[in-house]
């Protein structure tokens, strides 16, 4: 008994020392998890997604200022009377006022007083300003039925032979600018959007090729032994994928907090010069959850595109093995 219970005993101990061993011989990733060229990739695509979400932020904030300006414009026309001498100011905008509004498609006319012409020009005139004393223009707006615009032409055929200082501004040339410059600018974006997501493209290329470099010794015994392209592939692309994630994930993330704060920023200091310039240009300076979305999805989409371009690159690396292998032999 006591023979057989010190082998038991030594066949447990042998048992015992053999098992860290096989814990010690667990298979190692094929690509390193952490190292410092993973690093500096998460930080590059980390970057890169962060200025292309800028760029999207920004492309889709002048398009909907540009939607917004060109609705508002598109809703009314503008008639300014010249002061002549002779003319009776008052007179001659209640005349042109209600010529304009007999005309179908005109659903409202407003002369813009007295005191409202003085805040117009006190940026620029300063304040307690008389406008009887200046030769300033007075102005009627003219707010149209946009589902079916009067016809402007006909207006000033009416309007200028009975007040020859009076003229009628339907704002389309400035419409067609503003459609212009905004279609310019999403192209302008667009296109700078493209060169960051090929520029993203190209760094994982040179990462996936340097862990390769640091791993072939590795690659090509594993392939040459029997390793399945697509085993090795789906490391790579694993491997990628979470990096590309991550550094994605981290500059979406800083991106919105731009815009968080910016328009926070915005919404705090709405009476200085500064907040007023910016609401003329961006109005509340607010992506909607379009722009939001969008971050979203361009950090999905550069996360595949990391995770493609590895498994792509891999998979030719893979195959210029073939190639070379009978050369080799």
């Amino acid at each position: 008994m006591t023979e057989l219970s010190a082998e038991q005993l030594h066949e447990a101990a042998a048992e015992q020392a053999a098992t860290p061993q096989r814990v010690q011989r667990r298979m190692a990733p094929i690509v390193p998890a952490q190292n410092i060229a993973g690093r500096a990739l998460v930080l590059v695509i980390a970057i890169m997604t962060f200025l292309s979400c800028l760029t999207f932020g920004a492309v889709t904030l002048v398009r909907d200022t540009a939607s917004v300006w060109e609705n508002q414009i598109s809703r009314e026309a503008t008639i300014q009377i010249k002061p002549v001498d002779g003319l009776d100011m008052e007179a001659a905008l209640a005349q042109a006022s209600q010529i304009a509004g007999e005309f179908a498609g005109v659903k409202a006319t407003r002369i813009i007083d007295r005191d409202a012409t003085a805040r117009l020009l006190e940026p620029w005139l300063g304040s307690g300003l008389n406008i009887d004393e200046l030769p300033v223009p007075r102005l009627i707006i003219v707010t149209i039925d946009e589902t079916s615009p009067p016809d402007f032409a006909a207006i000033r055929a009416a309007i200028t032979p009975k007040l020859p200082s009076a003229s009628l501004d339907d704002h389309r040339t400035w419409v067609d600018r503003l459609v212009a410059m905004a279609r310019t600018t999403v192209t302008i974006g667009i296109a700078v959007l493209v060169l960051m997501l090929s520029a993203t493209v190209l760094t994982v290329v040179f990462a996936t090729r340097g862990a390769m470099a640091g791993n072939g010794h590795i690659i090509e015994v594993l392939h040459f032994v029997g390793a399945e392209a697509g085993f090795i592939a789906r490391e790579f692309r694993w491997h990628f994928l979470v990096t590309g994630m991550k550094g994605a994930a981290a500059g979406g993330a800083a991106a919105i907090l731009v815009f968080i704060v910016f328009s926070w920023w915005l919404s705090r200091n709405m009476a200085t010069p500064q907040a007023d310039q910016a609401t003329a240009l961006f109005g509340n300076f607010a992506i909607g959850s379009a722009g939001y979305l969008g971050v979203g999805l361009m950090v999905l989409v550069i996360g595949g595109l990391t995770a493609a371009t590895s498994h792509a690159t891999v998979v030719a690396y893979l195959s210029d093995i073939d190639v070379r292998q009978p050369d080799a032999g």
